[in-house]
């Protein structure tokens, strides 16, 4: 959905984020008290916060600022499925970061996971290395027969800053605006 606003509104990533974030802010400001309250059954508001609670708060925040601002980045550059083949990999890294410095445990089902992901990651490069060889190989192909048309077809030319218009003749050469003679002013 994000690309296609994008694209159907062209719109920078940037300027969709900040339309977007008064909805999220709302929305998560009235729902998340309430859904604090009916899944651990405490109330946010009751909560003892302290300096080391707010500075997490306000660095979570961030954090997830940068999220949302990557997210709509790297949609509106490529592709949704680009999207959510990033997302497989943040999950491997935080799996093996988890594993690597935390010393969680690691199951056989986290490791096939993790390798049926980066098979899928491979394969998906491979794949859009492929179309844009491709989509660059048709474009090659096709340069001479444009360049052909361009030399025949155009009734106008660019020549020396001049336009030059061309008849079956001769080339009638037109001196631009700023170098006729007798147009009173000097740019």
């Amino acid at each position: 959905m994000t690309n296609t606003i994008q694209k159907k509104f062209k719109v920078s990533s940037t300027q969709l984020l900040y339309q977007s974030c008064p909805y999220q802010a709302t929305t998560l400001f009235l729902a998340g008290p309430f859904l604090d309250g009916l899944l651990t059954n405490q109330n946010v508001f009751a909560f003892n916060y302290t300096k080391n609670v707010l500075f997490f708060i306000i660095l979570s925040c961030l954090i997830s600022v940068s999220v949302n601002f990557s997210t709509f980045l790297v949609i509106g550059k490529t592709s949704p499925v680009t999207y959510q083949v990033l997302g497989h990999l943040k999950t491997c890294l935080v799996l093996t970061f988890g594993y690597v410095l935390l010393h969680d445990p690691f199951s056989w089902h986290n490791i096939f996971g993790i390798g049926i992901a980066v098979v899928g990651m491979g394969l998906y490069s491979y794949t859009c290395i492929l179309e844009s060889q491709q989509k660059q190989k048709e474009t090659t192909l096709a340069l001479p027969q444009i360049m052909k048309d361009m030399e025949t077809d155009p009734l106008l030319l660019v020549d020396n800053g001049g336009l030059s218009q061309k008849s079956t003749d001769d080339a009638t050469i037109i001196p631009p605006l700023w170098n006729r003679s007798g147009s009173g002013k000097d740019f």
